[in-house]
């Protein structure tokens, strides 16, 4: 470890010991993985039991340091801990890699890492006779059995509002707001509370006004407090003013950024954005909502069904209301798709009309009742969608329903659709505008490189389908025109390249990218290399890809946090690259 990680490890025990947890906030890219390490270390050589959260994606990351594997640097460590995804929470039965869920005891860890924290910001309400992720964590994990250490990694643990950030403090004191009432803070709760007013305050402030500085001045003294005495965090400014670089080497020059902003069609022929978000405004997406036709004499039967009580039954979140919050996620869906690529925005509403066409059938048969309808083109894996898509189908018995209007807006959407499915469909991959803006800025990436020799790009997109579609257009073009080999990573195991000497799998690709990150052994230096990755998501946090010098964002994700992850891939400590692009 450099100086500043072991600090980091000295500071972290220290407060895992006082205060029973620590959240490790440092920028991306400065080694927040090997801090953790240290840190399970010298817990397991205390003879405790650990376990590491993570996300799925991230997974072979955490297994790896623990395996008995050549290309393991410390597997002389002999690392013994545990490791169960994010997603595990939610099951009681089945397995997950080598444990088999329904025999794990939950309570008898001594040491939780969460890596990636904020993924449990949300403390949401349960469904009726459920139990959030969040809830079991706190419950049957930190609460339950052996007193239980927690240890949070997350460059990013706010991301929308500062209760982000109190709801993951409430897993290191257990839900207990007085928890630091001895270090004078009577209320956590009550501190971030304070200081997310002064932040909106700061937010109406002129912009002469809106300075760093003066925002530290209104959060007041308690909230940095809570801060000093739960989380360490430190910047790549502090890394280089209190450590120097002598030791970790300089950091990459960020040059600055480029931004593109391309046209749809290249013949001019496709409507404007503000037209087609026009129409997608105006469809009803009744489809979606089938309680939205439920004859009113009818409706308190399916309240009493399928709402569900929030708020500790203070309050009632009713299922059309959600259906209602889901339409509208829809569009807004629709729009991103469309923000992506007219390829997957038309792959959307072509998925659109044949739901319509399925359910009208199902009217028309006079089917006895139907069951809504699934969505396969969210990010199911984002907390914030999860409560709106996850949970029992509704089922609508048709004798219950409106059908003549229900039909009638069902044929409407089906018009809509169907002349929007046209439009999309006439701008195949050689009239794609965007497209074509890519194609130049790799064009130009390869023969003017930012790093002298250095051919390696990342394109993101928050969308599979917009993956799919560059795949198949840019790897052959890229092949043949500059003889560089390309790959595929979607996070749904279709991954693809056309380096055939490598694997797959994500492990495989990722290490033929960034074979020097990666650590690669000289005797898989024969396997070749990758230079151009289009990814999702999946890849946008714990990665090291920083052989790469250029990253391109291909649309910007709603959540402009990921936007600062997917950066985080090269803009790393240790980085062989003098200069680094984002596009």
């Amino acid at each position: 470890l450099f100086k500043f990680q072991r600090d980091g490890v000295i500071g972290a025990i220290d407060k895992l010991e006082r205060f029973g947890g620590c959240i490790i906030a440092d920028s991306v890219g400065l080694g927040k993985t090997f801090e953790a390490l240290a840190i399970i270390k010298y817990y397991e050589l205390r003879n405790d039991r650990v376990l590491v959260l993570c996300p799925k994606r991230l997974r072979d990351n955490w297994t790896f340091y623990a395996a008995n594997d050549r290309r393991n640097i410390l597997a002389g460590d002999r690392f013994n801990y545990d490791v169960l995804n994010h997603t595990d929470l939610s099951r009681d039965k089945g397995t997950s890699g080598d444990i088999d869920l329904s025999y794990v005891n939950w309570g008898n860890y001594d040491l939780v890492v969460i890596d990636e924290s904020h993924n449990f910001r949300n403390k949401k309400s349960p469904r009726k006779g459920g139990e959030t992720r969040y809830d079991k964590l706190m419950r049957q994990i930190i609460k339950a059995g052996v007193k239980t250490r927690v240890l949070m990694l997350s460059a990013t643990p706010v991301n929308n509002r500062l209760a982000d950030l109190r709801n993951q403090l409430a897993f290191i004191t257990e839900g207990e707001d007085d928890a630091l009432a001895d270090c004078q803070i009577p209320s956590i709760d009550a501190t971030v509370r304070k200081a997310q007013i002064q932040f909106n305050r700061w937010l109406q402030l002129d912009e002469a006004e809106r300075t760093a500085s003066k925002l530290m001045n209104m959060l007041g003294f308690d909230y940095f407090k809570v801060l000093d005495l739960l989380t360490i965090a430190r910047s790549r400014k502090h890394i280089e003013r209190y450590y120097g670089t002598a030791e970790t080497g300089e950091f990459p020059e960020r040059l600055k950024p480029r931004n593109i902003k391309s046209d749809v069609d290249l013949a001019g022929q496709f409507p404007s954005i503000r037209d087609i978000n026009t129409e997608i405004r105006r469809l009803n997406l009744s489809a979606y909502a089938p309680l939205r036709y439920v004859l009113p004499h009818k409706q308190a039967a399916y309240d009493e069904h399928y709402s569900q009580q929030v708020k500790g039954g203070q309050g009632l979140f009713r299922q059309l209301d959600r259906e209602e919050s889901l339409v509208h996620l829809l569009r807004v869906n629709m729009l991103k798709r469309m923000e992506s690529s007219v390829h997957a925005f038309a792959l959307t509403v072509q998925r659109q009309v044949a739901d319509i066409e399925r359910l009208l059938r199902r009217i028309d048969a006079h089917d006895e009742s139907v069951e809504e309808i699934s969505i396969d083109d969210i990010d199911i894996d984002d907390p914030v969608f999860e409560s709106l898509l996850v949970g029992r189908k509704v089922k609508v018995l048709l004798g219950d329903c409106d059908l003549h209007k229900w039909r009638q807006d069902l044929v409407e959407d089906h018009n809509r659709l169907e002349t929007l499915l046209l439009v999309s469909r006439a701008v195949v991959p050689d009239q794609d505008a965007k497209l074509a803006d890519l194609r130049q800025v790799i064009a130009t990436k390869i023969r003017e490189p930012i790093n002298p020799g250095n051919r390696k790009l990342i394109v993101f997109t928050a969308f599979a389908d917009t993956a799919d579609y560059l795949y198949e257009d840019l790897a052959p073009w890229a092949s043949g025109e500059f003889g560089i080999h390309s790959a595929l990573v979607t996070g749904s195991g279709r991954n693809k390249t056309t380096l055939g000497t490598v694997r797959t799998d994500l492990a495989g690709v990722l290490t033929a990218f960034s074979p020097r990150s990666k650590e690669r052994g000289e005797e898989f230096a024969d396997e070749g290399e990758i230079d151009l990755l289009i990814a999702t998501d999946c890849i946008s946090e714990g990665q090291n890809l920083q052989d790469c010098d250029c990253l391109i964002n291909y649309d910007i994700h709603w959540n402009p946090v990921r936007i600062i992850q997917r950066f985080g891939r090269i803009d790393r400590i240790g980085s062989p690259n003098d200069r680094i692009q984002l596009v």
